[in-house]
């Protein structure tokens, strides 16, 4: 079974608020709310597999205490404007 768009949103949305770490719930949620519905699907592709990366490996990597693998180096540029 396949998750429509509306609930896919939804669920990033509620990935993006209940992180590990305050500070990521900060960014993130802040992020989602300002381009989560015009993301594109690979760019939700994306955003996701990011998620699912560590809270703590996430934070250095917008807080440019270290660079972000190349994959998400577009994405973390985003959320870091």
């Amino acid at each position: 079974m396949t998750e429509d768009r509306a609930t896919r949103l939804k669920r990033l949305n509620m990935r993006s608020m209940r992180r590990g770490i305050k500070e990521m719930d900060l960014i993130l949620s802040s992020f989602w709310a300002d381009h989560g519905a015009s993301l594109n699907a690979d760019d939700l592709d994306l955003y996701e597999a990011m998620l699912s990366e560590n809270d703590q490996d996430l934070y250095k990597w917008v807080s440019g205490q270290q660079d972000p693998p190349s994959r998400f180096a577009p994405l973390i540029s985003r959320l870091k404007k």
